[in-house]
């Protein structure tokens, strides 16, 4: 139940919940690469690659920042081959980086709606397909991507009010769904991961204001879901889509009253998507 000298590619480590489980993992005594576009400090946002590795070497782990822009084949291939010639191979990648837009299609400018669909489904793919011939070396390999989970019937309520930015999701839900049979025999895990909470993140700052960030849990929550996540064993865990409160739950933690604050009641929490 260790990621020591595990090496995880990570986008968009930079903040956030991708930065979130790279601490976690570091804690192990992992091998992180964060792969991100911030390289030089962001006027409204904090953290770049180099902060976030600098936070990834203090709590235990070693890390390679790699400036990339996951819609760019030669940027990931650059990035990728980093990785490789820094660690020697790619254990785990996780497809975190993300672009959100919740406008509705008249207000969605076709530069936006490309750029969700670039990072979110294509920047999904195309890093899927860069690691998978080093992972296919790896004895546990894994593919996590923060994705939500695909319904049993396509529910009008998620897509109506934001169709781009669904449509981008669960696109990254079809690499799981697609993926995880495809290389199952290779014993490549591909599983999605998904808050059923708003995550105290940047991103619900800009979108929600400052005052909904009380009513989220942590990104802890989800660093320790993925923790479990990425440790099993990858023939025997691929192709599920994950909640992060089930899966620590199973994982042993009664009291998740150390995700959030602790002022706000559970029941007081935000709802994410699709859930």
């Amino acid at each position: 139940m260790s990621l020591r000298n595990r090496t995880l590619f990570i986008t968009g480590a930079s903040r956030g919940i991708g930065h979130a489980i790279a601490l976690r993992a570091a804690a192990d005594g992992a091998n992180i690469v964060i792969a991100a576009k911030t390289a030089e400090p962001h006027p409204k946002l904090p953290g770049t690659i180099h902060t976030a590795a600098a936070d990834v070497e203090q709590a235990g782990g070693q890390a390679l920042p790699v400036a990339v822009d996951i819609r760019d084949e030669a940027q990931v291939d650059a990035a990728i081959a980093a990785a490789v010639a820094r660690f020697g191979g790619i254990d785990i990648l996780v497809n975190n980086a993300s672009a959100i837009s919740l406008t509705g299609t008249l207000d969605t400018p076709m530069k936006r709606f490309d750029l969700m669909h670039q990072v979110n489904t294509r920047g999904t793919f195309l890093c899927s397909q860069k690691a998978i011939p080093h992972l296919a070396k790896s004895a546990n390999p894994h593919i996590l991507n923060l994705a939500p989970p695909l319904p049993s019937i396509l529910d009008a309520k998620w897509f109506a009010p934001h169709v781009a930015y669904t449509m981008a999701k669960f696109g990254m839900s079809l690499c799981v769904l697609g993926m995880a049979e495809e290389f199952r025999a290779q014993g490549i895990a591909v599983n999605a991961l998904w808050p059923r909470t708003t995550i105290d993140t940047e991103a619900i700052r800009l979108i929600a204001g400052q005052a909904a960030r009380k009513q989220t849990r942590s990104p802890a929550i989800m660093a320790d879901a993925a923790h479990w996540i990425l440790t099993q064993p990858s023939r025997e865990l691929t192709g599920r889509f994950l909640i992060d409160d089930d899966v620590v739950r199973g994982a042993g933690v009664t009291d998740l009253s150390r995700y959030r604050d602790p002022d706000v009641r559970e029941d007081e929490l935000r709802p994410d998507f699709f859930v």
